[in-house]
C-alpha cells in the first residue's frame, strides 16, 4: 500500500541501505575485503530500521498515513522476531495466553500469527516463513541491530551532552563499514 512506501523508501533508500552501501563504496580503500563485499544482517538491517526510527524522529512520518505505515511496519517486523524464536527454537506458547496455549510452534502456527497481525496476503507471508525457515535468525537481527544503533547513540549523547554532533556520529559509525555488532560497539566507544 502507498501508505507504507514512505517506510519502505527510508529502510531501502536514504538513509538507510543506498546510503548505507553508498559510504561503503567511497570508503573501500579503507575497509577489508570482507567489509566490502559481505553483509551482516544485524549491522546493516539495524542500521536501516534506525535509518526509519530517525526519519520518524524528524518528522518525515508525521501524516497519519505514513505514520501508520512506519508503525505497521514496525509492528510486523517484532511479530517476526516470535515467530523466527518460536519454530527455531521449538517454543511451546505460554499456556496463559489466550490464542494456542501450549502449543508449539509451527510454520501453519506462524502462518496464523502473521495473517492475524498484517495485512499481508497468505502467498506473501508464507515466503516470510520460508525465509525465517532458511535463514535463522536473520529476522531477529533488524530489531536487534536497531536496539544496537539506538543504545549506541545514547551513549554517545550521554558521553558528548551538548557537543554531541548526530551528523559527525552517523559519519563515523558509517565509516566503519560492515561490521560485526560485538566488534561495531567496541569500535563505536572511541566515537
Amino acid at each position: 500500500p502507498l501508505w507504507s512506501e514512505p517506510t519502505t523508501a527510508y529502510h531501502e533508500g536514504v538513509p538507510g541501505h543506498h546510503m548505507q552501501i553508498g559510504m561503503a563504496i567511497v570508503n573501500r580503500e579503507k575497509l577489508s575485503r570482507f567489509q566490502r563485499n559481505e553483509f551482516v544482517s544485524g549491522h546493516g538491517e539495524g542500521w536501516a530500521l534506525y535509518a526509519e526510527r530517525l526519519m520518524d524522529e524528524f518528522g518525515f512520518v508525521a501524516r497519519p498515513e505514513y505514520r501508520l505505515g512506519f508503525l505497521y511496519a514496525q509492528a510486523f517486523r517484532a511479530a517476526r522476531v516470535v515467530v523466527d524464536i518460536g519454530m527455531h527454537c521449538e517454543k511451546k506458547i505460554p499456556k496463559n495466553w489466550p490464542w494456542h496455549a501450549g502449543e508449539t510452534w509451527n510454520p501453519d502456527l506462524a502462518l496464523e500469527f502473521l495473517s492475524a497481525r498484517s495485512s499481508n496476503d497468505e502467498a506473501f507471508n508464507r515466503s516470510e516463513i520460508d525465509r525465517y525457515l532458511g535463514w535463522p535468525a536473520q529476522a531477529i537481527s533488524y530489531k536487534l541491530g536497531e536496539r544496537v544503533w539506538l543504545q549506541l547513540r545514547d551513549e554517545a549523547k550521554a558521553k558528548h551532552g551538548a557537543a554531541f554532533d548526530l551528523r559527525a556520529w552517523h559519519t563515523y559509525a558509517l565509516d566503519l563499514g560492515n561490521l560485526g555488532l560485538e566488534l561495531f560497539i567496541k569500535e563505536m566507544s572511541r566515537f
